[in-house]
């Protein structure tokens, strides 16, 4: 997607940095993850759904509107809105598209953060939406046509990296651009969050692109919102300074009438409130606070794009079989022998709630939040067996090497793992019909 970049050299240069235009002249790089065609197949053999799924919009004379019907989006009616200049944007994609799917499962693994997708078909000569900033890092492919883009800084050091969207803007709102570039079939365009943004199609041709999104609410003061208040109550547990009762002169010395007004006693109590406020640095519980932030990962992403030999090695293919006339083979069972690893390195979190609970994310809905998140108790002697697959991957360890004192256990953590879908093995399991 960032080709010929790095990985290394993107987030060290480029990454919520400075927006990025890749030009490739390689019109069908991006074909097969979404086209018109398949837009057209999607619509007419899925329940796609004005506004759940999939929204009409159009911008005239600096005006935005949106003009979903209800009901199904059947493809003559989408197509009648887009010949008379409607833009076409769909909201997930990848709950139809299986190569977007992958595209986004790729990602989310890496970034270890959930990444969506918006596609957007617009008609020549034409625009669907007003200028504005996303508060998620954007990077736009385009797979049809072309599309003339503006790029905007940051209005001002609040709208950095904001944690928050826009409004639509207008044009005297924003300034000047600084990018302007025509992406055509191939090309990849990254801005970061809270640079303002807008495209229109050019020169008679119509656009099809796909926005890949992702970092959405995934930033330190993210992480502070959870650990902070964690912390306050941690330290007023053990400190009994904190309990006590507030000064009766604290009303004397501070409020809206007070604020302008300094006086002995006013520094002292600053300074004895800030001796307090210290305190909570002792406490801060980073590590329960990364958990909740994977957890709501694990909530929040796709289900894994498994490959066939995957597959061969999983439950979702290595399992039993019924046959005709109610026979049941290909039996298998895991053994001390068999060696294991996680599906993949971010399937589960352990954290530690009102048990010890493994949240995992392959049973996810393909739609966002499309189900509740699952998660396995398991005894606290069992945890030592978790990190032993954690800390091994993506190696494969045997069954017999997992970090449990006894063997019942070993196995019957292994066996729950794999009924659930959250490891393979290395090689297929043996058949027990063949003993």
């Amino acid at each position: 997607m960032i080709a010929p970049f790095s990985p290394e050299d993107f987030l060290n240069q480029i990454w919520e940095k400075k927006p990025l235009h890749i030009s490739r002249q390689k019109s069908r790089y991006y074909n097969e993850i979404i086209s018109t065609p398949i837009i057209d197949s999607m619509l007419r053999n899925e329940n796609i759904q004005f506004t759940k799924n999939i929204d009409i919009t159009s911008y005239i004379d600096g005006k935005r509107e949106t003009h979903n019907p209800e009901g199904r989006a059947h493809p003559h009616l989408v197509w009648d809105f887009y010949l008379n200049g409607c833009s076409i944007r769909l909201l997930n994609p990848q709950t139809y598209i299986a190569k977007l799917h992958l595209l986004n499962a790729t990602l989310q693994e890496f970034f270890h953060s959930f990444v969506g997708a918006n596609a957007y078909l617009t008609p020549p000569d034409s625009q669907g939406f007003a200028p504005h900033y996303d508060d998620i890092e954007a990077f736009i492919l385009q797979t049809e046509g072309k599309k003339h883009w503006r790029i905007y800084k940051p209005r001002d050091e609040l709208e950095t990296l904001p944690r928050t969207s826009s409004k639509n803007f207008t044009e005297h709102e924003i300034g000047e651009p600084i990018l302007e570039v025509t992406l055509e079939a191939g090309d990849m365009l990254y801005f970061p969050r809270g640079y303002i943004h807008q495209g229109v199609t050019i020169d008679g041709e119509h656009s099809l692109h796909v926005t890949v999104s992702m970092y959405q609410k995934h930033a330190w003061a993210d992480l502070f919102e959870k650990m902070i208040p964690a912390a306050l109550q941690m330290t007023i547990n053990e400190n009994i300074e904190l309990r006590r009762g507030l000064p009766i002169d604290i009303y004397d010395n501070f409020g809206l009438v007070h604020s302008d007004v300094k006086t002995p006693r006013k520094a002292e109590i600053v300074q004895q409130v800030k001796n307090l406020f210290n305190k909570i640095q002792e406490y801060l519980p980073i590590d329960e606070a990364v958990d909740q932030m994977s957890k709501k990962f694990q909530q929040d992403v796709l289900p894994p794009v498994l490959t066939d030999l995957e597959k061969a090695v999983t439950v979702y293919g290595d399992t039993d079989v019924m046959v005709e006339n109610g026979k049941v083979t290909n039996r298998v069972e895991i053994s001390l022998d068999t060696r294991i690893r996680l599906l993949r390195k971010n399937i589960l979190r352990m954290v530690s709630e009102e048990s010890i609970r493994l949240y995992y994310y392959a049973e996810n809905s393909l739609e966002y939040h499309g189900n509740e998140l699952p998660f396995l108790e398991i005894e606290e002697d069992l945890a030592p067996g978790i990190e032993t697959l954690i800390n091994t991957y993506p190696e494969y360890v045997s069954v017999e090497n997992l970090d449990i004192p006894n063997e019942t256990d070993k196995l019957q953590l292994a066996d729950a793992l794999w009924s659930r879908g959250l490891i393979m093995t290395e090689y297929p399991l043996e058949n027990l019909d063949d003993d």
